[in-house]
């Protein structure tokens, strides 16, 4: 008797897929500014702009993704932000052998594939309370961040290492290889359309009403704010890390994957204690606790010389990555949860909007500050700038709860479609 193994439920098969695209854009993560620094021999502000093309998508559509993604087919939507990723990739080894590779053209790829994962991304966080119950949506981010950070873990190292052995653009072809992988695996998901709507509101109305229930929202906004101050910074440290080690500390390539890895190493850490840590000493806690050590790890990462420089960059990151997942998972679930179905896709697009949106501007000051100032000092200035995010949080009703359910608030009363609706 022939035995058939079981199929993959939606959210593994989803999970799988995303777990491969997260590998790919990990090694990627090393390989992409290491082309720009040995192969083309980048600026730091140069540096800054390839950061922020990366997340450049998140100012420029957030807001009417989230709208996108209510009205087409999803599977379609995110198979084709696969595909779209992994033809912007290969051009960078085409051209490259073809010796016209330019920063200019390593500045268009970053946008192109920027935009295609805006709309892979929320798509994602759309699908996954249709396919999971209410009270698994906290575990099942949790293992998504466990995913994503075994991915920082493994692939920043991977690059690193491949990088060294075949050279950083053939590297590029692995993240190519994993979003055909993604984009497989994807179209075997069922196919969600949306329910037509003759009566269908303007885009504006829809994203106003998204925007509106967010920043009205006692809990959710502040939120939105700490983690635009959050990533502001991240931004900052995403565009100087590659270039602090490879150009004041001379980390060689495998030794800078080793050190990225270490981000990843934090994030493990923080998805498998966020449930454990939320638990005892409740969600609204836990992000004051995370918030005020995210701080302390990002003071640390540009402190010493030599060897000692190399410890703090790894002990540094993994502090702050800790604190970062253990805020990201517990104010996401929070989202998903507390947000109404309608809404929640917007909810989502509003928030990467305004937070992901940072991440650009503080890539580009980074860079503009690190040519007069240095990799070291900028690092500096921009963890002292995390100390705003504990703030934040004194500044509004999280001080005062154990648990953000504690807060209660109305639910909002039902509304025709484009309706602004006040949190």
């Amino acid at each position: 008797m022939k035995l058939t193994p079981p199929r993959l439920t939606p959210f593994w098969r989803l999970w799988t897929a995303g777990a491969t695209s997260h590998l790919g854009s990990a090694v990627t993560g090393v390989a992409l500014p290491l082309t720009a620094l040995t192969v083309l021999h980048a600026s730091a502000f140069e540096m800054g702009l390839i950061t922020a093309a990366t997340y450049l998508a998140y100012l420029l559509i957030s807001l009417p993704a989230g709208v996108i993604v209510e009205r087409l087919p999803l599977r379609t939507l995110q198979v084709g932000a696969d595909l779209v990723r992994a033809a912007a990739l290969l051009s960078i080894p085409l051209a490259w052998w073809g010796g016209r590779l330019t920063i200019t053209q390593m500045i268009v790829v970053a946008l192109v594939v920027s935009f295609g994962t805006v709309l892979f991304d929320v798509g994602n966080q759309t699908f996954l309370p249709t396919i999971v119950p209410a009270d698994q949506i906290q575990s099942r981010n949790s293992l998504n961040s466990g995913m994503h950070a075994a991915t920082q873990l493994g692939g920043p190292s991977l690059g690193g290492a491949l990088t060294q052995l075949l050279g950083a653009v053939p590297t590029l072809l692995v993240d190519v290889a994993s979003y055909l992988f993604s984009a497989s695996l994807l179209r075997t998901l069922p196919e969600r359309r949306a329910a037509p709507d003759r009566d269908r509101p303007p885009m504006t109305a829809l994203i106003r009403e998204g925007f509106r229930y967010v920043v009205r929202h006692p809990i959710i906004g502040p939120c939105m704010w700490d983690a635009t101050a959050t990533n502001f910074v991240n931004g900052a440290l995403i565009a100087l890390f590659p270039y602090y080690l490879i150009r004041e500390l001379h980390a060689s390539p495998g030794l800078t994957g080793v050190l990225l890895a270490a981000d990843g190493l934090g994030s493990l850490i923080g998805a498998a204690l966020t449930t454990w840590f939320t638990s005892r000493v409740g969600t609204a806690r836990a992000l004051l606790i995370t918030a005020v050590v995210s701080v302390a790890g990002a003071l640390v990462i540009p402190l010493g010389t030599g060897r000692t420089a190399f410890l703090a960059f790894a002990a540094g990151n993994v502090v702050l990555a800790t604190a970062t997942v253990i805020l990201s998972v517990t104010t996401r679930t929070y989202r998903m949860t507390a947000s109404p179905p309608e809404l929640l896709s917007r909810v989502i697009a509003t928030v990467k909007f305004v937070s992901w949106g940072a991440i650009p501007l503080g890539g580009l000051l980074a860079g503009a500050l690190a040519g007069p100032l240095g990799a070291r000092t900028t690092l500096l200035l921009f963890g002292a700038l995390t100390a705003v995010s504990p703030v934040i949080y004194l500044l509004s009703p999280v001080r005062r709860l154990h648990n953000l359910e504690d807060l209660e608030i109305p639910n909002p009363s039902p509304v025709r479609r484009g309706q602004s609706v006040i949190g």
